[in-house]
């Protein structure tokens, strides 16, 4: 009886997440649906207006300008960052993580509200402050996956070992700690690309049109077609499932070659 509870409840919460995508691709393909319960007839139509506008594509480019380039600035400061702290300032970890976990306490709205009073009349542009604001959002991911990668092949001994070897810090770093823990880095920030691609309350409170990103580009659309907007939609889940597919393959992938490192023997028989 448990498991047949349980097994409803999963149908029950996948149709709940799964029809209404479904309802939406369908709308985006759709001639006309508004008399029946199934489009009236299906095209492509809608998709080839979308791809051929040029503001569709200049708020794609943007946002992946502005997210991808947020995530690299952030991958190329903290991995050196959390290298040092666990080398050089261990003590200071506890810290860190207390003033990181804080990101989530500040909600987007009320960031968004103060970051616009205290950079509305400066020099800076907007454009930087959200770029900021995104770096910071993310830093729980990034610290996260980042130490526990760092954790899981024990950074110190490592170090250690290769300065007994005749290497010097940069040396281990460059050579023997960041190929160990490139597949953390890049599912880290795949993971922030992912959470900043849906952010829209930030981008729409200190940008708005200035800067338009796809999450403008959709709001703007909802109003006008809903065919259009729909594929919007499907276009932007797609990529964020794309992302999410690579995540997973590559979290599979470090899971196997962890195995494959603590039972050496085992899958040389198997090969054998």
């Amino acid at each position: 009886m448990k498991g047949f509870i349980k097994n409803l409840s999963l149908i029950g919460i996948s149709l709940y997440l799964i029809v209404p995508l479904i309802a939406t691709l369908m709308y985006s393909l759709a001639t006309a649906w508004s008399h029946s319960i199934l489009p009236e007839g299906i095209t492509l139509k809608w998709y080839g207006a979308l791809f051929t506008d040029g503001d569709f594509i200049q708020s794609m480019v943007n946002s992946l300008l502005l997210v991808g380039g947020t995530t690299i600035a952030a991958v190329i400061i903290m991995v050196p960052a959390i290298y040092g702290i666990v080398l050089y300032f261990p003590k200071l970890e506890p810290f860190i993580k207390w003033a990181i976990i804080g990101v989530y306490t500040m909600p987007g709205i009320i960031s968004s509200v103060g970051l616009l009073k205290a950079y509305s009349n400066s020099s800076i542009p907007m454009i930087f402050v959200v770029a900021g604001a995104y770096f910071v959002s993310i830093l729980p991911f990034m610290y996260q996956g980042i130490r526990n990668n760092m954790r899981n092949i024990n950074v110190v001994q490592l170090v250690e070992a290769a300065e007994i070897l005749g290497a010097t810090k940069m040396q281990a770093f460059t050579k023997i700690i960041l190929p160990n823990i490139m597949p953390g880095i890049i599912v880290s920030a795949l993971l922030s690309f992912s959470v900043l691609f849906g952010e829209f309350v930030m981008i729409n409170i200190l940008l708005g049109s200035n800067f338009k990103t796809i999450q403008i580009f959709l709001m703007e659309n909802l109003k006008k077609n809903g065919h259009i907007s729909s594929a919007i939609v499907s276009c932007y889940f797609i990529l964020l499932a794309l992302i999410t597919f690579a995540i997973l393959k590559l979290t599979m992938r470090k899971k196997g070659e962890r195995i494959d490192e603590l039972h050496p023997n085992q899958t040389v028989s198997k090969e054998i």
